[in-house]
This record gives C-alpha cells, sequence and structure tokens, in this order.
C-alpha cells in the first residue's frame, strides 16, 4: 500500500468518524481502495514510514495499564502491558497476525486442515530455541496450549480451548489439534496473546517462573506496576530481528505525566495520548501522533447476576439514557464512532447494521416503568486507565440519566490494580475493549454463557447461534447467524457500548516503523520486535 493510499483510506476513516460519510458509502469506498489493491487484509494500516530499518538503540514505551498483579501466567494477562512486553517481547505463538491483518507462521513453519477443519496440523519451525539454549519441541506447543485447559482454569483465552479436543504430538516438530466440530478461524484464534508458548516440565505444565521464552527478548529486570525491561535475544529466529538492543515499558498511569514524559525525552512513546493535547503535539517538530483505525470500543458493562441489572428493562433503559452524540463530542471532540451496543465493528466481516440507538429520555423511563420502577440508583466505577476519558464520560452519563430518574453515583477506583479489583468483579464499571479480529473469537471471549471475559450475561439463543455459526461453511447462512446475535447483544445484552475509537498514540521522530498493524494495540503487541531507532 503506498503513500497516497493510505492517505486516502485515513481521510476516508477520518470522515466517516465525523459523520461526512454514511457507513454504506464508506464501505464502498474503501472497497474500491481494496480492489485497486491499496490494502489488503482487516483493519489496522498506518502511514508507513520509510527510512531502512537500523539494528541498536535503547527504546523507552509510556504506557499506563501495569499492576501490581502482573506476573508470568499467561492465562492472567488482560492488557497491553503484559501482552506487548511478555507476548510480544519475551514468548512467541504459533501464529502471529501481521501489519495487514493477515496471519503468518510465528513458531510455526506452516499448517495444514483436514476437510471440515476439525483436525489441524501445525509444523514448527526448525532451529528455535529457548533463551536458555534448549529447542522448542512439539510437547512445549501441547504443554503451553494445555495450561489454559484445566478444569479450573480462569485464563482469558479459555473460551479460545475448550473447543479443543485433543491435542497429539508426530514427531518433535509438529502437532495434531483436533477439535469438536470444525473452525476455519482456528490459526487466528491461536495468534491470542494468551496463547504464548513456553517450555514444557518433566511431568506436565509450563515453566512460568524463569522468563524463558523464545521470543526477541530476554527478561531483564521485572517491576510489577512499574517497568519491565527486555533485552535484545541474539538467536532470535526471525532474521535481523529484533532491531532494538534494548526496549523498557514504564508505567505512567496519568495522562499529562505521560505526555511531559514524552516531551523531555524520558519516553519516546506515549499510548493514548489526550485527545486535547493532540494538537499541541502535531504542531511540534520532534513528535508525531500516531493514529491506527482499530476494533477497539470503550464501554460501560453490567453484571447481570446482580441487581437491577438482572433485568432486561433496566438494562435498556440505562442504554437509551446515554447521549453518545455529547459524549462522542465533549469527551473524544469527533473522533470516535458512536457505540449500538453492539461489539462488532462497522467495518468487520459480519457487522449487521442496525438503526442507531439514539439517546431517549421517554423510552428510558418506558423501560423502566416496565420494570416496575420510576427510578433506580446505581454505582458505577471507573478509573483514568479504564478508558482514555472514562471520568469525563461518566460525569456526562450522569447528568443524561438524571432526566430519566436514573441516578449514577460515580465511584472512582485505583487505576492500579483496575482491571484485577473492579473489572467483572464491581457490577457496572468502565472497560476498554480491544476487539477481536474475528467475530467468533470476539463473541467466543466475551458474550457466549461461561466466557472468561463475561460478566454474567446469558441467552440460550445467543449459544445456539453461535455454535451454529461455528460449524456453518455457507457464508450467507453465517451472517444471517451473526446478524441476529448482534441483535440480541443490543437489545438484552449487558454491554452498554459508548464508541469506537483508533490507537492515538505519540512517538518521537527519533523511532522507526513500517506499517502498524491495529487489529491489537501496539502494532498487534509485536512493537518491540517490528521498531527501531533512527538514530
Amino acid at each position: 500500500m503506498n503513500k497516497s493510499h493510505h492517505l486516502l483510506m485515513d481521510d476516508l476513516v477520518t470522515r466517516l468518524r465525523r459523520g461526512q460519510l454514511s457507513r454504506r458509502e464508506f464501505l464502498a469506498r474503501s472497497s474500491a481502495l481494496l480492489a485497486a489493491g491499496a490494502m489488503s487484509g482487516l483493519p489496522g494500516a498506518a502511514l508507513a514510514q520509510q527510512a531502512a530499518p537500523k539494528a541498536g538503540g535503547f527504546m523507552r514505551l509510556g504506557l499506563h495499564n501495569a499492576s501490581q498483579n502482573d506476573n508470568l501466567d499467561p492465562g492472567s494477562w488482560s492488557t497491553s502491558w503484559t501482552g506487548a512486553s511478555f507476548n510480544g517481547g519475551v514468548y512467541n505463538n504459533l501464529v502471529e497476525i501481521l501489519p495487514d491483518g493477515s496471519v503468518a507462521g510465528d513458531l510455526a513453519e506452516s499448517w495444514e486442515a483436514e476437510p471440515g477443519a476439525k483436525v489441524w496440523r501445525f509444523k514448527l519451525r526448525s532451529g528455535v530455541t529457548f533463551h536458555n539454549g534448549k529447542s522448542l519441541e512439539a510437547e512445549d506447543v501441547r504443554q503451553s496450549l494445555e495450561h489454559h485447559m484445566k478444569p479450573d482454569s480462569t485464563s482469558g483465552a479459555r473460551a479460545i480451548v475448550e473447543q479443543i479436543e485433543t491435542i497429539d504430538i508426530e514427531g518433535s516438530d509438529t502437532v495434531r489439534i483436533t477439535l469438536s466440530e470444525g473452525n476455519a478461524d482456528l490459526p487466528y484464534l491461536l495468534s491470542d496473546y494468551h496463547l504464548s508458548i513456553y517450555p514444557a516440565l518433566e511431568g506436565g505444565g509450563i515453566d512460568m517462573e524463569s522468563a524463558n521464552g523464545t521470543g526477541a527478548f530476554l527478561l531483564e529486570s521485572f517491576e510489577p506496576g512499574i517497568a519491565t525491561r527486555l533485552k535484545r535475544n541474539p538467536n532470535y529466529h526471525k532474521n535481523n530481528k529484533p532491531y532494538l538492543d534494548e526496549v523498557e515499558f514504564i508505567n505512567i498511569t496519568d495522562a499529562t505525566a505521560r505526555l511531559n514524559a514524552l516531551l523531555t525525552g524520558e519516553v519516546d512513546f506515549i499510548q493514548d495520548l489526550d485527545i486535547r493535547n493532540v494538537a499541541m503535539v502535531e504542531r511540534s517538530g520532534d513528535f508525531s501522533v500516531q493514529r491506527v483505525p482499530s476494533l477497539r470500543h470503550f464501554t460501560f458493562d453490567m453484571d447481570t447476576r446482580v441487581a437491577p441489572f438482572d433485568n432486561p428493562d433496566v438494562r435498556l433503559a440505562l442504554k437509551y439514557a446515554l447521549d453518545r452524540d455529547d459524549v462522542i463530542e465533549k469527551v473524544f471532540l469527533g473522533e470516535a464512532t458512536k457505540g449500538n451496543d453492539n461489539p462488532v465493528a462497522s467495518i468487520q466481516k459480519f457487522y449487521h447494521d442496525m438503526p442507531a440507538r439514539e439517546y431517549s429520555i421517554a423510552k428510558a423511563k418506558e423501560h423502566l416503568a416496565k420494570a416496575g420502577l420510576d427510578q433506580v440508583s446505581v454505582d458505577l466505577s471507573v478509573a483514568e486507565n479504564a478508558f482514555a476519558g472514562a471520568i469525563e464520560a461518566a460525569t456526562l452519563y450522569q447528568r443524561h440519566a438524571a432526566e430519566a430518574g436514573i441516578n449514577i453515583n460515580i465511584v472512582q477506583e485505583a487505576a492500579d490494580g483496575y482491571w484485577e479489583n473492579v473489572w467483572r468483579k464491581k457490577p457496572f464499571c468502565a472497560v476498554d475493549y480491544f476487539g477481536r479480529a474475528t467475530v467468533d473469537w470476539l463473541f467466543s471471549t466475551s458474550y457466549v454463557t461461561g466466557a472468561p471475559w463475561n460478566s454474567g450475561w446469558s441467552n440460550a439463543r445467543f449459544d445456539e447461534l453461535h455454535q451454529t455459526a461455528r460449524a456453518e461453511t455457507d457464508e450467507a447462512k453465517r451472517a444471517a447467524c451473526y446478524a441476529e446475535m448482534q441483535e440480541i447483544l443490543r437489545d438484552d445484552g449487558n454491554v452498554i457500548t459508548v464508541a469506537f475509537v483508533s490507537w492515538r498514540n505519540a512517538v518521537s521522530n527519533r523511532i522507526g516503523f513500517g506499517e502498524v498493524g491495529g487489529l491489537m494495540p501496539l502494532d498487534n503487541m509485536r512493537m518491540c520486535e517490528r521498531w527501531w531507532v533512527k538514530d
């Protein structure tokens, strides 16, 4: 994709966000670019810098979602900090998602499925070693995947591996995975950042103590909630990578402090640049703003195991009581697309276009009345790192809902430990969802009954459609299943989707990078091995 195509696509995305293009117009025009060969795969391409990669140098990253509870158990990871530093730095997966959204081999050299996509074989790349010199073997892969399959597993990847019936070894370099039913998306699913490959222990299990991975970097130091420092792996299996000698992740929760760290040279990159500081950074000569189209969305999640969120009419009242246009204008300054209580992004395959849910005090009151209420009080937990602008969005929501007899008490939680102590623990809270490359993956992780990131919501029809769609090979029938599922989520689900946003970061001009992936944060969690220092 050349520079002019990138600029055209960026312009289309911007106009869509601002409401200057309908979704139909956006899809038509972006499809024309696709047909011209302008862009391949899924969304996420950013304007590529043209300088050739250069070896050496030290890059410092200012992120905001580290926790004192962070650890080396891959099943516990839930943030871009652990995803990019551990999964994208110290370890590898069988496969990875490239910046253009396609899937490619990482530790797997190749793979193939038997007819029906129920049985898969992954052949491992030869010559790959762990940091301690041990050769990668098929048993390491089996034990790493089975770590998430334990009956008492709370892993974020549990919903992915639940469909695996058996994992068998064919020689030292081939893994055969048999699923309970066919799934053509399996290679995409195995790129999940929880599914890092660890060395197997004798007698079963994986070594989670020594930080002994196959990744581009060795773990030099790790202070949970504070900083992580990585050092280049000289024996990495990818030619010429990584380019950097060292990478340091520094946790800076406050957005203003992150910006100051960038401007003073303490860090070279910050994530989630405050929208109010974009113009200042863009005017500078030393830094640039990076906008990467994504599947990311900000939400307010309700735990349906707790009253009053167990009542679907109360949930609908809360959905109608949010003026999303007001939030987008005042909190995101127009740089967002309005949510519709549907987690599937409008630029994603199988997206179902439905009438937008508009702010309506009358409908909010109507649904409260159906629930037998004329007013209701709820606590909404937020923190600065729940999502960019979460506190401001909650404050506006409080005002919007008050007119419908809904009293929202804002509980400002501690940023440190928010994802361990608040998310899925408090009954109503702000959440930052990255999205997932496929609709099946998205629903499996957060919405089917018992999914690891589901806050108690259960809908039998939704679950039935999910199983039907996964096994369906007819695209039209599969699309019909996913369309009905999105309608169920909009009308019965427990998630209020506030807005969809791009990844918005600020980066020093001394840092080089190519096309930037946007399906996951931080160049699909791979910025450590893909980026470089130019001087």
